[in-house]
């Protein structure tokens, strides 16, 4: 028996479907021939599309056959609808209410350690353990663990006590944090992905699915936690033997102390970074706060909508 594991169309998907032309472009990207402006601007305009349509198909569907959100708003709720019925047909009500409150919680979680108090004060931490354990088994819900980065693979060396927790798909994150289409199609870029939950939604739910089904679908990021010396990493992925950090960011401006702290405790030559700006490869050198050593690494800084080619450009970038 061979697997394939499918997740939500992925924004590559969603070109082909609205607009095929214009995918080319993603795929025939690199960075010795920057995208032009025009282009960059059409492509961000249809990723912000899709944090609002998500990659569902029938969600998909609809909107391509009408291009009104509108009508992907009961779509969505068709969807939630079905997974909240399937929790009765097989769980008893106690297991179902927690099952609900999990799957309630995560779409306004995404992003953050968890915390089980934050889900339910009334119940233990094991019983929701096994609630999102249930969850992520059907992939309605994917755990992100935290892991050292001392090496590959790294599943590894994960902390299976400290993790985040990403949502099936951000079209439906949206439909259950109660966020419609016509209060999300007037903010601008920065208030709609809510400090950055839907860009990490985003670019999460397809670095999960980096492998293009072959493999079970995993991801991993870095946190340190400490009096004086925080630092979270977004994501840490592995493309051969090395261990690339990729942080998230929800506009076009924004620090790069975790991974600064990233690559001076692992020593890692190469970061990724997702943002709104167009795509550039830059070196880096920077004195390290709080300490006297300096990191030398080399800055791919990419857009949200280039998420999907991300294994390809790494794979170039080794190459030379």
């Amino acid at each position: 028996i061979q697997y394939f594991h499918l997740g939500p169309m992925s924004f590559e998907e969603f070109l082909a479907e609205l607009d095929p032309p214009l995918l080319s472009h993603l795929q025939d990207y690199t960075p010795e021939q920057p995208l032009p402006h025009t282009v960059h601007t059409r492509l961000s305009a249809y990723q912000r599309e899709y944090l609002l349509v998500g990659g569902m198909p029938e969600a998909v569907a609809a909107y391509s056959a009408t291009r009104h959100f509108a009508d992907v708003t009961p779509v969505h709720q068709s969807i939630v609808d079905t997974y909240q019925d399937d929790f009765a047909k097989y769980a008893s009500a106690r297991v179902r209410l927690r099952l609900q409150r999990v799957f309630n919680y995560v779409p306004r979680a995404v992003g953050r350690k968890i915390k089980y108090t934050q889900i339910d004060r009334e119940e233990t931490a094991r019983e929701l353990r096994v609630a999102i354990d249930l969850l992520a088994k059907a992939r309605v819900i994917s755990p992100v663990f935290h892991s050292a980065c001392s090496g590959v693979p790294l599943h590894a060396e994960v902390d299976w006590k400290t993790y985040k927790l990403l949502f099936l798909d951000i079209g439906l994150m949206n439909r259950l944090c109660g966020l419609d289409w016509l209060a999300l199609k007037d903010l601008d870029d920065r208030r709609l992905v809510n400090e950055g939950a839907l860009a990490e939604q985003f670019v999460g739910q397809h670095l999960l699915y980096l492998a293009e089904g072959r493999e079970t679908p995993r991801l991993n990021y870095w946190l340190r936690e400490g009096k004086s010396a925080n630092a979270e990493v977004d994501y840490a992925i592995a493309r051969g033997a090395w261990i690339v950090p990729v942080e998230v960011k929800a506009g076009t401006s924004g620090t790069l102390r975790s991974l600064h702290q990233f690559a001076l405790a692992k020593g890692t030559s190469l970061a990724v970074r997702f943002d709104l700006n167009p795509p550039t490869v830059q070196p880096i050198r920077h004195q390290v706060s709080g300490t006297q050593q300096s990191v030398e690494m080399t800055l791919l800084s990419l857009p949200l909508y280039l998420v999907g080619q991300l294994g390809r450009l790494l794979d170039q970038l080794r190459q030379e």
